[in-house]
This record gives C-alpha cells, sequence and structure tokens, in this order.
C-alpha cells in the first residue's frame, strides 16, 4: 500500500507513474457478464498489489498504492462500457500519466477462455471501451485482452454475445490466467512489454 504522504500527493494531483484500467459496466445485473471481464482482472489485481479499489472520482472507482516498485492507480470507469475513455483520460491528466503508461484490461471475443495477449499499441479492434479510450488518450498504449470466446454462429448477436455468462469450466480456465495477467503488468511497469508478449502470446 501507498505510504501516507504518497497517499496525500495522490489525492492533490501529483505525479503517478502508471494507471491499470479494467473495463465493465457497472450494474449489477452485468456482473459475472463477459463484457465484466476487465473488472474482475482487475479486482484480482488489486488483491495481489494490495490496493482498495473504492474511492470515488471521475465516474470511476480507484485506488492507489504501489505496484512493481512504481506508484500506480487502478481505475475501473462507471460510465458504461461505451465511455470507458472519459474516465481514463480524465484521471490520465489529473495524475500526469502518458498513454504508454496506461494498461488496459479487457474482454477480447477472439481469443477462447484461458488464453490473454498483450499488445503495446493498435486500434480498437471493434471494442467499443477501447474506441472509446482511443478517442481520449490516443492508440499508444498497452492493452491485456483476456479471452471470452467466439460467438457461436457469425448470425449471433454480439451485444448478446458479450453480455452473456461463460460456463463452469470456461469461466474458470479464464480465471486461471489472472496471475498472469497479473504478471504482465508488472512486466510492462518494469519496461519488459516485450518479453510478456513473448511469454503470453504464444
Amino acid at each position: 500500500m501507498a505510504a501516507e504522504g504518497e497517499h496525500t500527493m495522490f489525492l492533490h494531483g501529483g505525479q503517478a507513474e502508471y494507471m491499470i484500467a479494467g473495463l465493465g459496466n457497472p450494474e449489477k445485473k452485468y456482473e459475472g457478464t463477459r463484457h465484466n471481464t476487465g473488472f474482475e482482472a482487475l479486482d484480482y489485481l488489486a488483491q495481489a498489489f494490495g490496493i482498495r479499489v473504492a474511492q470515488s472520482k471521475w465516474n470511476a472507482l480507484y485506488g492507489l498504492g504501489e505496484a512493481a516498485g512504481h506508484k500506480v492507480v487502478l481505475l475501473k470507469p462507471l460510465t458504461y462500457m461505451n465511455l470507458s475513455g472519459e474516465a481514463v483520460g480524465a484521471a490520465c491528466r489529473f495524475y500526469k500519466i502518458p498513454p504508454q503508461h496506461v494498461i488496459v484490461l479487457f474482454d477480447d471475443v477472439s481469443l477462447a477462455p484461458g488464453r490473454i495477449r498483450i499488445r503495446t499499441e493498435g486500434s480498437a479492434g471493434g471494442h467499443n471501451g477501447l474506441k472509446s479510450i482511443i478517442a481520449h488518450i490516443g492508440q499508444e498504449f498497452p492493452r491485456v485482452k483476456i479471452g471470452v470466446g467466439q460467438k457461436p454462429t457469425p448470425e449471433y448477436d454480439l451485444a448478446a454475445w458479450v453480455l452473456g455468462r461463460l460456463g463452469p469450466e470456461e469461466r474458470a480456465a479464464q480465471r486461471a490466467r489472472f496471475d498472469d495477467v497479473c504478471e504482465a503488468c508488472r512486466l510492462i511497469m518494469e519496461d519488459k512489454a516485450k518479453e510478456a508478449m513473448n511469454r503470453y502470446n504464444g
């Protein structure tokens, strides 16, 4: 956890080095859906890093502390997925965090549950949460994609798919990778993004 002096510095808009944002939708009815995978991964990181994500600002929940030797902000936008960039952009400006130090955790329908993929930049790839973030801070931010599986048929409605829930075996496979998500974030903060990609993108 951050020391008291560091916490005070954070509250007054001081320099933070990294932000990790997990994407999802805030209402209880969305808990456990594929689209809330980013929220669940961030909760896992918060526990691993010993950071409590319970303060409220910028229409988001956030927590402050240290991880991998860096001052870090953990953020859960409460804007609903399609407006995630509003909260991420506001927090970035407040803490003076460059886009290259913003790590975004989110669901990916092109990956099977139990798979993750790290990228250091790129397009939204059809993900509305990423599209919103790109509109606010640009494309040059690292992201950790967490597999939620492809639609069963091309005709299946994408919104219905991502707002549905994984089966028990798929969910277990997905959550078994949260340790790796955590380690990938550590590596990115240690300026070892290429190592993270080599390790986890296979």
